[in-house]
């Protein structure tokens, strides 16, 4: 294991959910420990089965793990975190400002770049105070932070006065407003990230060439903040040997190698390993040290095909979308779940029926083009540049808002704009340009805007209250994009997610963001589907057995409505095959 060579003392693995990062970070930590090293595991997790692998409660405090000598474990609830930071900005508020201005504060304090730093806020004690983990050899970290919140962390100090004066703009103000006490700790804690001689950072991706797409970025994302010691794993790659006897099994291999083959040069240069598909959930002691064996380990008994998948097919949301004649449709999801993909279908679908569709994304990868491969009556296409609608927006509130303000006034608020916060709104901005487009024919979206995006336009009333207030009273109708996304009449949100726990989680803790913001999705699709697929492959067929608990937990505790799409031997790329994805039904 390259990562593994000469462990510096901080190791923190980084990846999109449901690649196995913390799979991998447990399976580290028990063969550092069993090495002989003193160890210490964070998680920071929501979807944490720290305690559960090992037997033992361990929740927000250093636990000893009995079964392995050597280990300790802390997990950190990062909504707790988040409360705990909430409250203590808001608390102080709550005796001297008005109701409504401390409702404003903690809705400006609702979303995820909230969470994020609270959970960062709670962990970086652990780098930058030795009495806390003076008797550790190695600390491992899952999940590491993002460049996302790094930037938001070197940002200035000066936002209370900046915040009281008015002078903020829609971003992530909000969750600043608390970091004034602890900023000399995070510029700590940042440089301890950045030491390659204190800090490996662990990238885990899969052999897809989304996911591959998305690690490179998060790569480049971090070196250019800095953290430059970096290393690849390319986790659950599916044996060669399985390929004998199943086509699916067979096409997924090649696709694998055709991914790997042309993985972004920026990966190239990292070193880098790769670990095989597992048939077995990775639960346990046992299976966690089975998990960093580079030997592939095949399926060592029959296992009986996975019970017979009832679900909805793609095609039964399809039907029930066009049944409207047009609309907002929003395709929302975490990397790697293959939403690009589900949009392009949809609208192909819809636009087959003879109904007019503009599809339309904010991918950085733009690869829709791709993905569509060729035109279609009644559908078209088109994408939002992240960067150059940021680029006009920065100029718009440094025009308008900055004109008013004085020199030191204007240094912060374009250091702010420079936050990640400002490309999700002024993304936003453009898509709400073309959501008006829906009310005449279907305008099918992705990337969509995160909840944590809405949430932000909506406490800070940057347009909807404004027009909302001026309207008072008034007998003349109005519509803000806002409105447009609460109405279930005008829009229809779809969570794309995969049958594998961090994936399902993740698009749960979306759903509430979106819930907080007034918006109710509309169904859940779950994608590439192994048990769908219903492979002959041995090992495959193990996988497709694990799924079916999380499509259970989706179809009964998080979806009002669902589909389920199949793993399919080719992958979904030209119009034709796209069609076929949306209309066929999984039991084909």
């Amino acid at each position: 294991m390259e990562f593994l060579k000469q462990a510096p003392r901080f190791l923190f693995f980084t990846g999109k959910g449901g690649v196995g990062k913390t799979s991998i970070a447990c399976a580290t930590a028990i063969r550092l420990a069993e090495s002989g090293r003193r160890v210490l595991l964070v998680s920071t997790d929501p979807a944490s089965n720290v305690g559960q692998v090992f037997g033992i409660a361990i929740g927000n405090r250093i636990t000893p793990v009995p079964a392995v000598a050597n280990l300790a474990a802390l997990e950190i609830d990062p909504q707790a975190a988040a409360q705990l930071y909430r409250e203590r900005i808001v608390g102080p508020a709550r005796d001297t400002l008005p109701a409504d201005q401390v409702r404003g504060m903690e809705e400006q304090l609702s979303g995820a770049c909230t969470t994020e730093i609270a959970a960062f806020d709670e962990f970086t004690a652990l780098l930058v105070d030795p009495s806390l983990t003076a008797a550790y050899e190695h600390i491992i970290f899952d999940t590491a932070p993002t460049g996302h919140t790094i930037r938001l962390l070197q940002l200035p100090g000066a936002w209370s006065g900046f915040l009281e004066a008015g002078k903020g703009d829609a971003s992530c103000l909000g969750p600043l407003a608390g970091l004034d006490k602890q900023r000399e700790q995070y510029r700590e804690a940042v440089a301890a990230l950045a030491d390659p001689e204190r800090t490996r950072l662990v990238l885990v991706a899969r052999a897809q060439q989304a996911t591959l797409r998305e690690v490179a970025r998060t790569h480049e994302e971090l070196a250019a903040i800095g953290l430059c010691q970096q290393y690849l794993v390319i986790n659950g790659v599916l044996p060669c040997s399985e390929a004998d006897g199943d086509e699916l099994a067979a096409a997924l291999c090649d696709r694998e190698a055709a991914a790997l083959a042309s993985m972004p040069e920026v990966l190239r240069a990292l070193p880098c390993d790769q670990l095989p598909l597992k048939p077995f959930n990775l639960v346990g002691l046992d299976a966690l040290r089975q998990l960093l064996d580079e030997t592939p380990m095949p399926a060592t008994r029959v296992v009986e095909q996975a019970d017979m998948l009832e679900a909805p097919s793609l095609a039964s949301l399809v039907d029930a979308i066009a049944a409207d004649g047009h609309g907002l449709v929003m395709l929302m999801g975490k990397g790697g779940v293959g939403k690009t993909t589900l949009a392009a279908a949809v609208a192909v679908a819809l636009a087959h029926r003879g109904l007019p569709v503009h599809l339309t994304t904010s991918d950085p990868a733009a690869h829709l083009a791709e993905t569509l491969d060729g035109t279609l009556d009644n559908l078209t296409v088109s994408r939002i540049d992240p960067h150059t609608v940021t680029e006009s927006y920065r100029q718009h509130v440094m025009a308008s808002k900055g004109a008013r303000l004085d020199a030191e006034g204007r240094a912060l608020l374009e250091e702010d704009l420079r936050s990640p916060c400002t490309e999700e709104i002024a993304v936003f901005q453009a898509f709400s340009r073309v959501i008006r487009e829906a009310g005449r024919r279907f305008v099918v979206m992705d990337t969509a805007p995160t909840g944590h995006t809405l949430l932000l336009l909506d406490a800070t009333g940057a347009y909807h209250r404004e027009i909302a207030r001026q309207m008072e009273g008034s007998a003349m109708r109005f519509s803000t994009p806002m409105m447009q996304l609460q109405d279930p009449k005008q829009t229809k949100v779809l969570l794309v997610t995969l049958a594998e726990t961090t994936p399902v989680l993740e698009a749960a803790n979306l759903q509430a963001d979106l819930r907080r913001a007034g918006i109710e999705p509309w169904a859940w699709v779950i994608n590439n589907s192994v048990a769908a697929a219903r492979p002959r492959s041995l090992l495959l067929r193990q996988r497709a057995r694990n799924e079916l608990g999380e499509i259970e937990a989706v179809a009964n505790r998080h979806a009002r409505r669902y589909a389920v799409v199949p793993l399919l031997e080719q992958e979904p790329v030209g119009v034709q095959r796209l069609l076929q994805l949306a209309e066929g039904a999984i039991d084909d």
